[in-house]
């Protein structure tokens, strides 16, 4: 489903990504892993198609993925709706006047009707129990309200593929064992999910297969 193919990549020439391969099945739960520096999150940038390879091939789907087949609007805006990205700041990804405005907002590009978006932005609330935060503005929710809904956002469109970085990171230890269950919800529900992560209890409780980075930007895939 998703193949990287010695893939090198650079920020103002510093190696950042270097002959990198792995691959991840559909359904399957991957944790990305490593020191701060070695190109985690670079890697899921990759994934979502807001960066490309330098050298080598990304391929989604058996199609690779370049700058050139994302300025097609068609394939990129069904690219979009496949990958799903929760950034590990979810103040980089809010955005809108209210709550329900962001969980709207997916689905209203995606073309769907007002009654099926409404559906959705419902569905969310009520899934991840936000329903009292439905007219507040993100910018003042909580780290994990905000958490709770960036990640609805992500599910009103509901993509093939969850990418996270670090999830887990500046949550309390209720919100944390929550999003753990959501996230093996979703695997049980045939998702695929992509994860950078530190900790122990993500590896252990959710990850089939361990993508190791090191600091010469350089994998192993366990």
């Amino acid at each position: 489903m998703i193949r990287f193919e010695d893939v090198c990549y650079a920020y103002d020439g510093v190696p950042v990504l270097l002959h990198v391969d792995f691959h991840v099945e559909k359904g399957e739960a991957v944790a990305i892993t490593g020191p701060n520096g070695a190109g985690k999150s670079t890697v899921l940038r990759m994934v979502n198609g807001l960066i490309y390879p330098e050298l080598g091939r990304y391929c989604y789907a058996g199609e690779e993925i370049t700058a050139d087949k994302m300025r097609e609007h068609r394939y990129s805006k069904w690219f979009h709706q496949q990958v799903g990205y929760i950034w590990q700041n979810p103040d980089s990804q809010l955005f809108c006047g209210s709550v329900e405005e962001e969980l709207a907002f997916g689905p209203a590009q995606m073309g769907l009707t007002a009654k099926e978006i409404n559906t959705r932005v419902e569905d969310a609330l009520a899934l991840l129990g936000i329903e009292s935060l439905r007219k507040r503005a993100p910018f003042t929710l909580s780290g994990g309200e905000k958490k709770k809904v960036a990640i609805a956002s992500v599910l009103t469109m509901n993509p093939s593929v969850w990418t996270l970085d670090e999830p887990l990171s500046a949550l309390d230890g209720k919100s944390r064992r929550w999003l753990l269950e959501f996230l093996t919800a979703l695997k049980e529900a045939g998702k695929t999910l992509i994860f950078s992560t530190h900790e122990a209890e993500l590896m252990e409780g959710l990850a089939d297969k361990e993508i190791r980075m090191d600091e010469l930007h350089q994998v192993q895939v366990l």
